[in-house]
This record gives structure tokens, sequence and C-alpha cells, in this order.
């Protein structure tokens, strides 16, 4: 326990020089791939240009090898790039993974959000949400003509509080949203009890949350519909995309044609079958979107999926690690576990006080910090939806995300331990 991902062997050495630009990392490619070598050139340079020659430890870092490229590779010299064979072998991986009957791929987890709403059909009603979240979940409300109700938190988890959810409902409310914060899954057992008695659908958003467990059972199959995301900081990555999870079918099918459109039938689903007549011809029976996944995306997820538990595993060691490190801390309090769940541990989100000043501290020691969030109903486009959400108001103000990725190095590692433990509040 508490150790980071192993070196490479010596004779793996060189293929392991990882160039950060930006969201990606690259791995430089071996002999049979010199054709990428000039791109990988470049990005050691813009890389080195953009950090100013400094190397900072980032908070999130995504990692793609051989494997991605190859994926990649297969794809391009296949002929066909877009949905087709690679996004329905993902889809279907991933609803196997997470034990849901239908997956529905998009181009991220933001799409996932709106078309689950969608479908939903909860336009001129409430949808119950927090505000400790990323804006898009909450911009799928107002996007689907829908008001935000906002609920507090629960400070140790920091996601959506259940006991606050019931004196929220009214005769208006089409759904219950909650995400899954930092990839600690949320009370479902409450939830979903409140949900059924009133009838009201609930939407997760598992942007945070690939790989998780709520009493054993992997999150994806719990709500009506669950969303992730698949970005370039998150624990699966596409680079970007995201997928719908749900067990019901017609929502599935509804998804999966407003992702192209409103079209009845994608392009690969009539042209793949040989003989059929008239392949050109499909329907369009509602105002769609453009936001399905490529074959591209959806070939470096397979390849992340088949890492995913072994990358997780990565970050509860490097999580263990730390928090046996600041466990002594009275000025920091320590993200929890809760004894029911197995979080995806996306994130290290830590509470201290003087927060803005350790992040300023952690900067000059060459080490990145963030806050994960600023809550969605203080922005100006949330304003008109504020409520008294006293816990939420208090806690997000000494929220700070530390680095915390499955290829941070032991150096990296104690380099971060060292930094915060030299902060003096």
């Amino acid at each position: 326990m508490g150790r980071a991902l192993a070196p490479a062997p010596a004779s793996h050495r060189n293929d392991i020089a990882r160039i950060a630009l930006g969201k990606c990392v690259f791995t430089r490619p071996k002999a049979s791939h010199r054709g990428a070598s000039a791109f990988a050139g470049l990005l050691v340079y813009l890389n080195s240009r953009r950090c100013g020659g400094r190397s900072m430890i980032p908070i999130f870092r995504p990692w793609f090898d051989n494997a991605e490229v190859e994926a990649v590779r297969e794809v391009l010299m296949s002929g066909w790039v877009g949905p087709g064979e690679k996004v329905e072998e993902l889809e279907a991986r991933f609803a196997h993974y997470v034990g849901a009957q239908h997956a529905v791929s998009l181009n991220s987890c933001s799409a996932a959000l709106l078309l689950a709403l969608k479908t939903l059909d909860i336009e001129g009603g409430e949808v119950i949400t927090t505000p400790l979240t990323f804006v898009s979940t909450n911009h799928a409300i107002l996007q689907n003509g829908a008001t935000p109700v906002f609920c507090d938190i629960d400070p140790e988890t920091l996601n959506i509080d259940p006991k606050a959810i019931a004196a929220k409902i009214t005769a208006r409310t089409r759904a219950i949203m909650v995400v899954h914060f930092a990839g600690h899954p949320c009370d479902m057992d409450e939830i979903l009890s409140i949900a059924n008695q009133h009838g009201i659908p609930v939407v997760e958003d598992a942007a945070h949350a690939s790989g998780a467990r709520y009493k054993g059972q992997m999150v994806g199959g719990m709500g009506t519909v669950t969303c992730f995301s698949f970005d370039a900081r998150k624990n699966l990555s596409t680079c970007d995309g995201g997928m719908l999870t749900t067990n019901n079918s017609g929502l599935a099918e509804r998804a999966r044609k407003l992702r192209w459109m409103g079209i009845s039938r994608g392009t690969y689903d009539r042209f793949r079958k040989n003989g059929a007549e008239r392949r050109w011809e499909y329907e369009v029976g509602e105002l769609g979107y453009k936001c399905y996944m490529n074959d591209l995306n959806a070939a470096i997820g397979l390849v992340q999926l088949g890492k995913l538990e072994s990358a997780n595993a990565q970050r509860r060691e490097i999580f263990l690690q730390y928090g046996r490190a600041f466990a002594a801390l009275d000025w920091m309090q320590i993200p929890v576990e809760k004894p029911q769940v197995r979080s995806a541990m996306h994130a290290y989100v830590a509470r201290v006080s003087q927060r803005d000043e350790l992040i300023d501290h952690l900067g000059q020691h060459n080490i990145d910090a963030g806050v994960h969030y600023k809550p969605c109903h203080l922005f100006e486009v949330y304003k008109p939806y504020r409520t008294d959400l006293p816990i939420t108001n208090a806690v997000w103000r000494d929220l700070v995300t530390l680095p915390l990725f499955p290829s941070m190095t032991e150096n990296e590692i104690g380099q971060v331990i060292a930094a915060v433990c030299d902060f003096q509040p």
C-alpha cells in the first residue's frame, strides 16, 4: 500500500519520455512508429515554451502509451473514422462493465446530461440538484427549459444531502440530479427511496465516478440515467467523450437519435448492411444535436477501459499515502471514504481554512493546486435561483484539490507531501 506507479523496466525507459501538453500526455513512439517522432518533437518544444522551462506537478495528468497509439492507428488505416464498430464495441463493453442494459456514447458528459434530461421531458418543471459541481451539470437543466432547485450538501462527502432533498420536492419536480463528487458515490439507497416515493426519476452525474461502487454495485445502473465523462482528466479518458447508461430501452433509443440530429438510423447502421435497399433513406422525428462519439475516441476508450481498474488502484494507493501523511495536520480535514462505497478516487479534495495561502505556497514549490468547485449558485447566470445553502457557502471556501493521477512518481508524491507539511497556516 502507499506506493506510486512502479518504474518501467530499463529496456522500456526510452519509451516513456512523457510529453505534457495541455490536457494530453503522450509516449515517445517506438522505432516502428517513427512517423510520429516529428510530432513528438514538436510537442516537446511547445511544452517547454508553454511551461517556461519550469517543471510543474499538475493536478491531473492523463496517461496514454503505445496501446492507445496503435488503437488510433488501426482506426485511421481502416478507412472509417466516424461512429462505427469501435463505438458499438465500447458501448457494449462499458454497459457490461457498469451493469447497465444500455450505453449510448457521446462526445462529452455535458452532452450526456443534456440528452438525459431531454429524454425525461423536464421542460417547464424543476430539477433538484447540487450547487457543488461543474457548471455543465446545471447548465443542462437550463438548456432544457427547466428550473434548478439547489439543495445543500453533506459536509463530509461533499455530495448532495439526501435529508435535504425531500423538503425541496414540489408538484413541479421533474427529476433529481446527483453528482458523485470526486468519485465518492452518493447515498443512493436513501436518494432512490425518496425518488420512488414520489415517482421522480434520478439522473446521476458520474463524471468523476468511472469504476466507483456503492454497496458492491457499480455506479452506472442504479438511477434512471447515469452520465459519465471521458475527457482528458478523467479516470477513463477518450481525450474527450462521454457515455449515457440506462436500463430503460426507450430512453436509450431516443438518446441515440438525439445525438445525431434526430435521425432514425445513423450512417454506419445504414451502410454496413450489404444488400440493404435504399440505404440512404432515413427519418427525422424531432430536433436533435450533433454530439456522437467517433471511432477514434472509442478506440482510445477501449484501451483505457482495460486499464481502468489498475489505474484506479494506483489512485487509491496515492490517496491513502496522502491520508497517512496528512492525518496529523490539525489544520487540514482530509477527504473521507464511507464504508459502504468504493470511491473512484478521481480527485483529492481536502479542507483548509487558509486555502488560498496554501495554493500560493504550493505554487512556489512548483506544485499546482486548484478549487473544485466554486458553487454554481454564485455565478451570475444562476443568480435568479439562489437560495439559502449554509453548508455549501461555508465549505467551498476551504476546498483545495491536490495533484492525484495514476502516473505520479514516488518523487512527485514526496514533493507534494513535503510542501503541504511545510505550510505554516
